[in-house]
């Protein structure tokens, strides 16, 4: 019968996609556990996963680090002055991390902290981090649209059902975002999306500036620094940033509350990307940055009161990589 023939006959199933040519040969999957957020903060942890072209471990490494100064809030990472009195400085285990990140690309959730944290540390050891390109799990989440309620790691855990054991422990930390890592890479390769890579351009020296007199430590805060006279804008303000749209080089963009990269690196790159950077928020802004939009502050008030727009420190760096040239005379 014809029922019986066809279920008799072989079901053709379609060939899987092929790799994307253009993907990376080899990932390093890491975090760092800090004695705070500001420029001047040092590394007390790190930890490094090595992972293939498609995301299946080779190996990892952890090593905690002596700050050589108060370890921060340690009731985040739970390392004490005590706890890494003996540990290595980090002059001392750069050579063993360059040896797991050469040839890769750094993976890491938010991870331009991740990046100028180590950029930071290199430089101060007189040499660079073997690394030119990083890729954030944050941005390949928002590419591939996944239904997270927040861009936590914690929630990027749950979606793909993997099991925190350590919160903030580098290790703990650094398994839980290779695990998650690999199944977005497959759905990135699978649908044939170009992953979010950026560029690291390793900082070539480094300088301890002292601290101002009277200057009080908040675990909280950006780092101090002088304020700075930025060039003029050479482009002029286009308007206001339309959500869901590009940036354009002349917009007024500007930041409030606490940042994850130091403030002065952010407005840099802001900067450099021909954006006007402003330092309050009025009719003329284009945009406003800030990873707390319920905070009442004075941007943040002023920003509801003009309208205007108001995205995350994440977004915007994303929105970074691809600002859209001054429109014509």
């Amino acid at each position: 019968m014809l029922e019986d023939r066809m279920a008799a006959a072989p079901r053709l199933v379609p060939p899987p996609s092929p790799w994307p040519a253009a993907y990376p040969d080899g990932y390093a999957v890491v975090d760092v556990e800090t004695t705070g957020l500001a420029r001047d903060d040092r590394i007390v942890s790190a930890a490094v996963y090595q992972l293939d072209a498609r995301g299946a471990v080779q190996d990892h490494w952890y090593t905690l680090v002596n700050p050589q100064r108060d370890p921060g809030p340690v009731w985040i990472h739970g390392l004490t002055s005590d706890t890494l009195a003996d540990a290595p400085l980090f002059a001392e285990i750069a050579d063993q991390l360059a040896q797991r990140l050469d040839g890769r690309v750094l993976v890491a959730h938010n991870a331009v902290f991740d990046w100028s944290m180590l950029a930071r540390e290199y430089a101060r050891a007189g040499s660079a981090a073997p690394v030119r390109q990083r890729l954030c799990t944050i941005a390949l989440s928002k590419e591939l649209g996944l239904p997270l309620p927040n861009h936590k790691l914690e929630s990027l855990a749950a979606h793909y059902g993997v099991v925190q054991e350590r919160a903030h422990h580098a290790l703990d930390d650094a398994r839980v975002l290779a695990e998650t890592f690999r199944p977005s890479l497959h759905a990135a390769a699978a649908g044939g999306l170009r992953l979010p890579l950026l560029a690291c351009q390793p900082l070539t020296e480094w300088s301890d500036a002292p601290r101002p007199i009277g200057y009080q430590r908040s675990y909280r805060a950006t780092s101090w620094r002088p304020s700075r006279k930025r060039p003029a804008c050479p482009y002029p303000n286009p308007g206001r940033y339309e959500p869901g749209g590009r940036l354009v080089q002349g917009m007024r963009v500007a930041f409030s509350g606490d940042t994850s990269i130091d403030r002065e690196l952010l407005e840099d790159q802001a900067t450099e990307a021909g954006l006007h950077v402003a330092t309050s928020v009025s009719r003329l802004t284009s945009l406003l940055v800030t990873n707390d939009p319920e905070a009442a502050t004075s941007k943040v008030t002023k920003a509801a009161s003009f309208d205007t727009p108001v995205i995350d420190e994440a977004a915007f760096t994303q929105l970074l990589r691809d600002v859209a040239p001054a429109p014509d005379k």
